[in-house]
């Protein structure tokens, strides 16, 4: 038996709390995982896991096994580190997760640098807007905007996006142009952003002089993945509110405006993720420290044409 193997095996196993989850993420067939357990089990003379045909659960001595084998897996991959920091090359493989159009419009134009510093870390990059378990599913860190809402995690804060509301001009030509946030119940179609995890839609929000409103009304479409969203406003469904930065080019060439500016809702934060009880290897301290040196710039203010803002009617006083 390949102990320290088997080791890892049951680590991830435990993380993962199945032995499918834990197969993936160590690219094993869920066979092999499965008799290197039952191997470490054997040569310990104790059982860890508790299997059923619809869980696993970690017995009391499998959970006192679990932390004293972290630890020393943990004490490897720090000496590991300290040999690659040393010759001042981290390597390995990094797994990070961000959402769609986050991915496409902030860091995957960054990590050419990344890569062009440190070539021998390769990059897995999972992209989607759902929430993952960080330990589960075996990721390094995620990249999200929101409030965090986990005191389990570490965070770094990487600034703030602008959100707008904007529509197409063509949408704006047929139902107006709404120049205070409630006209948005009068007969316009809003294309609201649907949360993955719960399948509630986030309610369009305002901002200005103090006053905060939130509008909640039935909307025309609801879209659970960021990239389509946009799309969706694009296509001229209906009026949506979404981040500066993914909507910046659409801006610039007039397919979409800006709308009730003036009631821009606060700034969106946007941290880097990772679990606390996580090892931080040489490979995601470097790209923490990348990736908050860096992130900040792609969060910058798109400029609309001038032609298509000057269009659109400056929004009115309240009345």
């Amino acid at each position: 038996m390949d102990q320290l193997l088997a080791m890892r095996a049951f680590a991830r196993v435990v993380e993962a709390s199945g032995f499918t989850r834990a197969a993936d993420s160590l690219d094993m067939p869920i066979a092999t995982v499965s008799k290197l357990v039952r191997e470490l089990e054997a040569h310990l003379a104790v059982s860890l896991l508790q299997r059923t045909t619809r869980r696993v659960t970690v017995t009391p001595e499998g959970q006192d096994y679990y932390a004293k084998c972290m630890r020393i897996l943990r004490d490897l991959e720090d000496i590991d580190a300290s040999f690659n920091l040393a010759r001042g090359k981290p390597r390995g493989q990094l797994r990070i997760d961000v959402g769609g159009s986050t991915a496409r419009d902030v860091l995957i134009p960054l990590l050419p640098d990344f890569v062009a510093r440190y070539p021998d870390i390769r990059i897995e990059l999972g992209v989607s807007d759902r929430a993952v378990d960080l330990i589960g599913d075996n990721v390094d860190c995620v990249i999200r905007g929101g409030p965090l809402d986990s005191s389990s995690l570490v965070a770094r804060h990487l600034g703030n996006a602008a959100l707008i509301t904007c529509a197409t001009p063509g949408y704006l030509k047929q139902f107006g142009t709404p120049a205070y946030p409630d006209e948005l119940k009068n007969g316009h179609r809003l294309v609201s952003y649907v949360l993955s995890q719960t399948g509630r839609a986030v309610p369009f929000r305002f901002e200005h002089a103090g006053e905060k409103i939130e509008i909640k009304v039935e909307h025309r479409m609801g879209v659970n993945e960021s990239n389509a969203h946009l799309a969706a406003c694009v296509a001229g469904l209906g009026i949506v509110q979404t981040f500066s930065y993914a909507a910046e080019q659409a801006l610039r060439d007039g397919s979409l405006v800006e709308i009730l500016k003036p009631w821009r809702p606060s700034p969106y934060p946007f941290h880097v993720v990772y679990p606390q009880t996580r090892h931080v290897t040489h490979r995601l301290r470097v790209f923490i420290d990348w990736v908050v040196e860096v992130f900040p710039s792609r969060l910058k203010e798109a400029r609309p044409a001038a032609k298509a803002a000057s269009a659109v009617p400056r929004p009115r006083a309240r009345p």
